[in-house]
């Protein structure tokens, strides 16, 4: 465990952004963590884990603790479920492919999302009809002030759409060290109700699916549209798909017959952000090295040298256009520093 200042972090961010910290440490379990945090109770804190989900726009004058804490634990009670705890620094689609070859039913469909297990409740990451909060049982996190620990349950986490506590209230205040999660044994329950990883199974010729195949069938689909950020810097997503009032969705419908949706209510309509991106134009645009990307118009990317800041300018565009056109206004899922 070492002390490093003026670090880079080009290589810990999977947008490729350019910027430095001014100190840096990985910390590989919790005595480290604790240590690190009673070394430095001065500085502030700024928690790196796989940098997925974040667009680095300015240097960090902070401490980054990178969170490289590993090991996965299991807790079987019945017959049918089991408890597995995996800890922070885990990648999360390892640990997806890790509870597939056990016979672990309930993460199938988040099959390679990038990122850690650690950050993975603070965004409720969600994929083809499923999210975090479906199977999440609790999570373990250390106070960053007093380094004491705390769990936090399900209901605790008060998670929503792309959301929970950890992105407001208690934003910056903990840091999540271990995720539990409810997971099935034998009487799985398959969820194919996303129309793409229907198509996918036709495709293969597949009836009656397991849970190796839906995620096969959801490695293809994201393969297919999302940009593998070790060839080409991006976040994945950087949008939500905005939910819009049942009222609104008709008065758009009514111009656009061909908008497709998902209906949440009677009262609210998910608009898919990358269909609205798209139909504003910018589908494969570049602006320098900042863009969009030319399959999947909900990615934006970095060709090669952009700053953080070139891709909010064009994020930012997106959103002026988007409003003007359609009245609505699209919210970033990455997290913005």
């Amino acid at each position: 465990m070492e002390l490093e200042e003026q670090k880079s972090l080009k290589s810990f961010n999977t947008f490729g952004i350019d910027v430095t910290a001014s100190f840096f440490v990985e910390v590989s379990s919790e005595d480290e963590l604790l240590q690190v945090l009673k070394e430095n109770q001065e500085k502030e804190k700024f928690i790196l884990s796989g940098g997925s989900n974040m667009l680095l726009t300015q240097n960090i004058d902070a401490l980054i603790i990178y969170i490289n804490i590993k090991g996965i634990d299991e807790k079987t009670t019945d017959t049918n479920t089991v408890f597995v705890t995996a800890n922070a620094g885990e990648n999360w689609h390892e640990f997806v492919s890790y509870c597939i070859e056990k016979n672990y039913g309930g993460l199938e469909n988040l099959s390679l999302i990038p990122g850690y297990v650690g950050s993975s409740p603070i965004q409720n990451i969600g994929a083809y009809g499923v999210e975090i909060k479906d199977t999440f049982v609790k999570c373990t996190v250390i106070d960053l002030k007093t380094g004491n620990k705390k769990t936090f349950t399900k209901d605790e986490c008060n998670f929503g759409y792309r959301n929970s506590v950890f992105k407001h209230e208690f934003k910056n205040k903990y840091v999540i060290t271990s995720v539990t999660f409810e997971l099935t044994t034998t009487n799985h329950k398959i969820n194919t109700s996303y129309g793409a990883i229907e198509n996918a199974l036709k495709d293969l010729k597949i009836s009656t699916p397991t849970l190796r195949d839906i995620s096969n069938a959801v490695i293809s689909i994201r393969k297919s549209k999302l940009p593998d950020p070790s060839i080409i810097g991006n976040s994945g997503s950087f949008f939500k798909n905005p939910i819009i009032s049942a009222s609104h969705f008709i008065e758009l419908q009514k111009k656009y017959p061909k908008i497709p949706y998902y209906t949440i209510n009677e009262q609210q309509t998910k608009i898919p952000a990358g269909w609205l991106i798209e139909q504003a134009d910018f589908k494969g645009k570049r602006y320098g090295d900042a863009g969009v990307h030319d399959k999947q118009a909900l990615v934006l990317v970095n060709h090669g040298n952009a700053s953080g800041k070139e891709i909010l300018e064009v994020a930012s565009m997106i959103q002026l256009k988007v409003k003007n056109i359609f009245d609505i206004k699209l919210e970033t899922e990455v997290n913005i520093f």
